[in-house]
């Protein structure tokens, strides 16, 4: 059964937030208080039409119970109440879902980071084959991306690429993309074909605000240079490229995307903020698998999630041991969706499993 009381307090949230957006309210508690009932909404709903279903097979077990009623009367109302007891429980189980605890950082934006793992030139491919991948699935989403630096393999592809990815909901779908990404193929540099395998090492991070993460000066050095070069500090005015190091995690972040100096400072200073953020919830997530085995999603960077088999055209995901034959389909971003649904739905089933316990 559903907690009562815990329907009930959203019911009556729900009605204080309509109460409250009735009156007088400064615009930034206009917009806290709008988007909190936009949340609400749709949760009410569901409680009412759970409720109604309730009340209705209470009803009909009336009518059924009822020795003094017309019997065609009573298999009518038997026949009644199977028919509503289904609608129930879909509407139990949707309920259930809408109740998880939602990812604070769902709706934000996202910063993609690609490395080129083992493999050499092949490895760099990959990470190309990669960011063209989740660049295509972000598209066909919507969504906007935007690469913020990049270091070009010898051969093509990348070495290492940032990226933001923009759009309502971006980080809820990518983050369970975080890990390492293997594949297996005959590399165009490979005259006797034998199949390689390389690896690619990817991290998805929410992008974070001020307010999330705040950074202390005192913690920061900063360093200008030419774009594309090594550089040194403040060498002439004419350098926009930015590296900001925090001291205290020896995080490094280098941004010469934008041609303002000042432009590429604040993006380092964002990547960075979602570095610093990804980290203490990385150490969090550690905490809480080491309590609870088998967590889809731990976001560990260390950990195979994936492996694109070229030579058999399959991609397979380790964590939910889900196999399909559509590797081209995959690395064109169409099917990609089969596998960011699936890790949702078995994260979402863990999260039910924990509310149980």
């Amino acid at each position: 059964m559903l907690p009562q009381t815990k329907l009930d307090a959203l019911i009556a949230r729900h009605a204080a937030v309509e109460a409250d957006l009735s009156g007088k309210l400064a615009p930034e508690a206009f917009v806290r208080l709008s988007r909190e009932l936009a949340e609400l909404a749709p949760i009410i709903d569901k409680i009412k039409l759970y409720r109604g279903a309730v009340a209705e097979i209470a009803d009909l077990q009336s009518i059924i119970d009822d020795a003094t009623a017309d019997a065609e009367m009573r298999a009518i109302a038997l026949d009644e109440k199977a028919a509503v007891e289904e609608k129930r429980v879909t509407l139990e189980n949707d309920l259930r879902l809408a109740l998880i605890p939602k990812d604070a950082m769902d709706e934000r934006n996202v910063i993609l980071e690609i490395r080129a793992g083992t493999g050499g030139d092949e490895a760099a491919l990959f990470a190309g084959d990669l960011f063209r991948m989740y660049e295509r699935f972000a598209a066909k989403q919507n969504w906007k991306t935007e690469i913020i630096s990049a270091s070009d393999g010898t051969m093509g592809g990348y070495k290492e690429v940032v990226a933001e990815i923009r759009g309502r909901g971006a980080f809820a779908r990518l983050k369970f993309e975080s890990g390492v990404h293997r594949v297996q193929r005959v590399p165009d540099t490979e005259g006797s074909g034998r199949i390689h395998t390389s690896t690619a090492t990817v991290a998805v991070l929410p992008e974070v605000e001020d307010v999330d993460i705040a950074l202390d000066e005192a913690d920061l050095r900063i360093d200008t240079m030419r774009a594309g070069g090594a550089g040194g500090q403040h060498v002439n005015k004419t350098e926009s490229a930015v590296r900001v190091t925090h001291i205290p995690s020896g995080i490094v972040v280098v941004v010469q995307d934008e041609r303002s100096q000042h432009r590429n400072r604040a993006k380092a200073f964002s990547i960075l903020r979602a570095k610093l953020f990804d980290a203490e919830r990385q150490k969090r997530d550690a905490e809480r698998a080491a309590q609870r085995r088998g967590q889809v999603g731990t976001g560990d960077r260390s950990e195979r999630i994936r492996t694109y088999n070229f030579p058999q055209g399959r991609v397979s995901d380790h964590r939910i041991n889900l196999t399909l034959y559509k590797l081209p389909q995959v690395m064109e971003g169409e099917a990609l969706g089969e596998f960011v649904d699936a890790l949702v739905m078995e994260h979402n089933a863990e999260l039910l499993a924990a509310q149980e316990r």
